[in-house]
């Protein structure tokens, strides 16, 4: 049965490739990112499909993005959360607050920001799954790396308290990808990054364990398989 599917993220890494497969799979993907994806997506996958430039620390911008796709399409089958930066190896001390304010504005207050203007509508609906992308290092830590950890243990606290707000149908998860090899692993490992698994592999397993999730999952922690 076809999803509709609305993901943030979208413009490169993990939300580009769950994109292509969500698609290759014969569900709906309606996806933003911050950069100007929009145009060239949707050349690339045309209707039902959409694709559109949305800062999601914005509240403004999300909530004019969730009107226009509401009034288009059904709620959301399946809500991923995966837009996120990290911030620049450093001890916390030396991390300016600009760079603090990135990380927390968009991996706390975007999530936040795209439940608050799409999950209602779910909710009327009793129907559909919220997945926030969470991390390792949202249930562990590492040195020069305090400001991600933050956001993402604070992802874990939200999503668990969000499931505890949602009727019987629905669901929402925390959700740790794992260790992939994108740009984002490049900052923290450096040439080590290659040594692990591919976007190309990750994503093969991973649509598959989003598209089965349901309401027995509410509130609980996971992590895609390996």
């Amino acid at each position: 049965m076809s999803k509709i599917i609305v993901i943030t993220g979208v413009s490169r890494g993990l939300g580009l490739a769950m994109v292509e497969q969500f698609i290759q799979q014969k569900h709906t993907a309606i996806g933003c990112a911050r950069s100007p994806v929009g145009e060239k997506l949707s050349q690339k996958f045309c209707s039902p499909h959409q694709f559109t430039a949305v800062d999601v620390s914005n509240d403004r911008e999300v909530k004019n993005c969730a009107n226009q796709i509401l009034s288009q399409y059904a709620p959301p089958d399946l809500l991923i959360n995966n837009a996120g930066l990290i911030n620049q190896l450093a001890p916390l001390w030396e991390i300016s607050a600009e760079e603090c304010d990135r990380v927390i504005d968009v991996n706390i207050k975007g999530v936040t920001n795209v439940i608050r203007h799409f999950v209602p509508a779910m909710v009327a609906k009793n129907n559909g799954v919220i997945v926030n992308f969470s991390s390792g290092w949202g249930r562990s830590t590492s040195p020069q790396v305090a400001p991600y950890c933050a956001s993402k243990w604070a992802i874990e606290g939200l999503t668990r308290s969000l499931a505890q707000e949602l009727p019987s149908k629905m669901a929402a998860v925390p959700l740790n990808p794992g260790i992939i090899h994108t740009d984002m692993l490049k900052i923290c490992f450096g040439e080590a990054a290659a040594d692990y698994s591919s976007i190309q592999n990750w994503v093969k397993k991973a649509v598959p364990f989003l598209l089965q999730l349901s309401a027995k999952d509410n509130g609980v922690a996971l992590t895609v398989p390996s």
